[in-house]
């Protein structure tokens, strides 16, 4: 049985074992698409028709011993052939998930007395998005008149989310090839954060667990917005509103964003400022790790333990990652340090 870690990659139509994975570098954020290249090698197949291999479903496997540590799945959207030396065939790969699909649409159109539920399962039925799921918290009223103008249906449907205070990521599993988009209007709706020690000894052997670097940093951010709209069936309405920001010790307040026309109906408007506060100030404190786990992505949450410095040692939001991994055995006669993931 095999205790070490390796790396496997799977196409629909293709044979289990018809590549092998020599390296992969993947990168993830909340409200975008995940990007995943690959090199890989094949003896099976010295030459591949593109037809077997675009617009399939390709998964990636990361595994320690028989133990699944994580996995990816998407589609095939660019394949190159490289170099063949009449014994073995060098390929390169991108996956990206199924909503990818809808970059490659564009249209007009227009949505009458429909909620942000409906408008997006619209999008993403079209675009062949099946496993989805809405966790909303907030109200989201219908919508008189929404148009899609001239838009792709992914930018379209990145505005309406974003409008409404809706983010967006890929929620895996481990055990199984399941994948989700996961649509969500508040933090309090992913799920439970684990705890993972911060440990900058990378000399020693130490479990993957942990993390190693952190930077945490802060920088100057719009401090409030005023939104405002209006209606010629009330003319005398104010249709003004306000949000000012947080946690804004360290800058000045007189940083304001002036929205018109809001987009909003009634007191709607009032969410729709304190969703455009939160998106002006979402990287007003961040901060930047380095760990060899691969569990941390987009849309989990961590607890930081251990680190001299006491208040870092506190829940963070994942909103951004990337995973490298390196097989380079995997070509038949060449030497390398070994598997390597980070």
């Amino acid at each position: 049985m095999s205790t070490g870690l390796r790396f496997t990659l799977e196409v629909d139509g293709l044979p289990p074992d018809a590549f092998a994975v020599v390296s992969f570098h993947l990168t993830q954020s909340l409200s975008s698409l995940f990007s995943l290249d690959l090199s890989l090698v094949s003896q099976q197949f010295l030459s591949l028709e593109f037809a077997q291999v675009l617009d399939k479903m390709a998964y990636l496997t990361v595994w320690q011993g028989d133990d699944v540590q994580r996995r990816v799945k998407g589609v095939v959207t660019w394949f190159e052939l490289g170099e063949n030396d009449k014994n073995q065939m060098l390929y390169s790969m991108k996956v990206h998930p199924p909503l990818w699909r809808a970059g490659l649409r564009q249209n007009f159109r227009i949505f009458q007395n429909e909620d942000i539920k409906s408008i997006l399962g619209t999008m993403l039925q079209e675009n062949g998005v099946t496993e989805w799921s809405p966790l909303f918290s907030e109200p989201h009223p219908s919508r008189e008149f929404c148009v899609q103008y001239g838009e792709t249906d992914y930018d379209f449907l990145c505005r309406m989310a974003a409008e409404e205070g809706i983010f967006f990521y890929e929620e895996h599993a481990y055990k199984s090839t399941d994948q989700s988009l996961v649509l969500c209007d508040t933090v309090r709706h992913l799920p439970e954060s684990f705890e993972i020690p911060w440990n900058p000894n990378t000399r020693t052997e130490v479990s993957t667990l942990c993390i190693s670097q952190f930077r945490y940093s802060a920088q100057i951010r719009p401090s409030s917005v005023v939104t405002k709209d209006y209606t010629f069936k009330r003319p005398g309405w104010a249709g003004r509103f306000e949000q000012e920001g947080q946690h804004q010790d360290y800058q000045r307040t007189q940083y304001e964003v002036y929205d018109y026309p809001g987009r909003f109906k009634g007191a709607h408007g009032q969410n729709f400022a304190r969703w455009q506060m939160d998106g002006w100030r979402n990287n007003a404190e961040t901060a930047r790790g380095m760990s060899r786990s691969p569990e941390i992505w987009p849309g989990r949450r961590i607890v930081l333990t251990g680190h001299p410095q006491a208040n870092l040692n506190r829940e963070w939001q994942v909103v951004a990652s990337e995973l490298h991994g390196e097989q380079p055995q995997a070509v038949p006669g060449r030497q390398g340090a070994g598997t390597a993931l980070e």
